[in-house]
């Protein structure tokens, strides 16, 4: 159960009902403090709709995250959506054989980041041997865009998290596909 309340459209100023236009949990719970959940909104908003990052890549990127964290929310949320930007169940699979150690049918490049993304997430940053090896393929601009989006996505886990939000039934979904190890 959520620590905060999720506020409906009615709770909320009228000049932020705007950010509950995604109906979910996360975004409900965060109009708690308007003006963040706008901030938040905005980052997250160019992260999906401005970057010029492959939105594929992107979102296995942001898979990646919530894998490894065993963020049940960000990661069901995120496979809808990277399915929206062309993520297929072959890339999943490819991600979680990654994750294990296992090759995949993954081109360099995917692999390359998903590999970044682990580094990331367990080691802070990513290692000077990987981000040379993205950054042949990459541009600066993109580089910056993927470097971001991995850190972004390891504070939403944080905050979902520490808030204990919900995850809709919608998304849960996902789980029967792609069980998460250790989570329920």
């Amino acid at each position: 159960m959520a620590r905060l309340p999720y506020l409906e459209a009615d709770q909320v100023a009228p000049e932020y009902r705007d950010m509950l236009k995604r109906n979910t949990n996360l975004h409900k719970l965060l109009v708690n403090s308007p003006e963040m959940a706008r901030a938040f909104n905005g980052i997250g908003g160019y992260i999906r709709f401005k970057s010029k990052l492959d939105p594929r890549l992107r979102e296995l990127a942001i898979l990646q995250v919530g894998w490894m964290e065993k963020s049940e929310y960000e990661f069901t949320h995120h496979v809808k959506i990277g399915k929206e930007f062309g993520v297929i169940d072959a890339d999943i699979a490819g991600l979680m054989a990654e994750t294990e150690g296992k090759s995949s049918t993954l081109e360099p490049l995917a692999r390359a980041i998903l590999k970044g993304t682990r580094e990331m997430v367990r080691e802070l940053a990513m290692s000077d041997a990987t981000f040379a090896e993205i950054k042949q393929h990459l541009s600066d601009e993109h580089m910056v865009d993927l470097v971001l989006t991995i850190a972004f996505y390891c504070g939403v886990v944080r905050v979902l998290a520490t808030m204990k939000i919900d995850n809709e039934p919608y998304y849960k979904e996902v789980l029967q596909q792609y069980p998460i190890p250790g989570v329920n």
